[in-house]
């Protein structure tokens, strides 16, 4: 196994939308030659008004300190996407590089829908990778363009030593209900056509690949029995 392989993936709930109860997350993925990787970073610390069916909760910068880890132990940050549940702490990491699409990042440059929290996500571009389409990242550690949520979202593969593959669709199948071949389409969602085809293209993933766990990204159900930080999959 090479050295800078995936390692161990830890998952931390940083806060909510109480109306549903739905989690806001994040997650960790740690290497074999001690990089920390974090996919996401929560709401912003003042959720702007807005934003206000969110609420914080323990924070990643607070969750990454219960196992000693400090926001410049960060060495890359996955931007799954700058709504403000996925990037509100990004400006937090100041030593990291951030990974995102290219054209989610152009199109955020311009839509309002990511305005309030521009000063998390905006950062220099000497520190922003920006990548086209489906891309490993190192051994073990994949994204997969999954755009429809929102352009140029997306989902992570995270390859374990012992769990095996973990898909982490994040919004791209924010519920497991969702993740089928047979969506309904009642024409009120614009969208509705991408969500679909990057729906299937990762079913086709976890089918043709045998993923055993797909961790949905505001699924409650399913967050309350899965292993979270300080636990992980190793």
């Amino acid at each position: 196994m090479s050295q800078n392989a995936v390692k161990r993936l830890y998952l931390m709930q940083v806060g909510s939308m109480p109306e549903y109860q739905i989690p806001i997350v994040c997650y960790l993925v740690q290497t074999g030659d001690g990089q920390n990787i974090l996919i996401d970073t929560g709401l912003p610390e003042i959720i702007p008004e807005e934003e206000a069916e969110f609420e914080n909760g323990k924070d990643v910068i607070e969750q990454l300190a219960s196992i000693g880890l400090r926001p410049d132990d960060i060495d890359t940050v996955i931007s799954t996407h700058y709504d403000g549940d996925h990037a509100g702490r990004h400006a937090a990491f100041t030593k990291a590089q951030y990974v995102v699409q290219r054209v989610h990042h152009v199109d955020a440059a311009s839509n309002p829908r990511y305005a309030a929290i521009r000063s998390q996500w905006d950062q220099p571009m000497e520190r922003i990778r920006l990548v086209d389409g489906d891309t490993e990242l190192l051994p073990g550690l994949e994204l997969i363009e999954t755009s429809g949520h929102v352009p140029g979202h997306q989902s992570v593969l995270v390859r374990l030593p012992k769990t095996g593959a973990i898909l982490l669709t994040v919004d791209a199948v924010p519920f497991g209900e969702g993740f089928t071949r047979d969506g309904q389409d009642d024409g009120s969602n614009p969208d509705a056509e991408a969500i679909r085809a990057s729906t299937i293209k990762l079913l086709d993933r976890v089918e043709r690949e045998g993923i055993g766990l797909v961790i949905f990204g505001h699924d409650t159900e399913q967050w309350a029995g899965l292993k979270k930080l300080p636990e992980y999959y190793e």
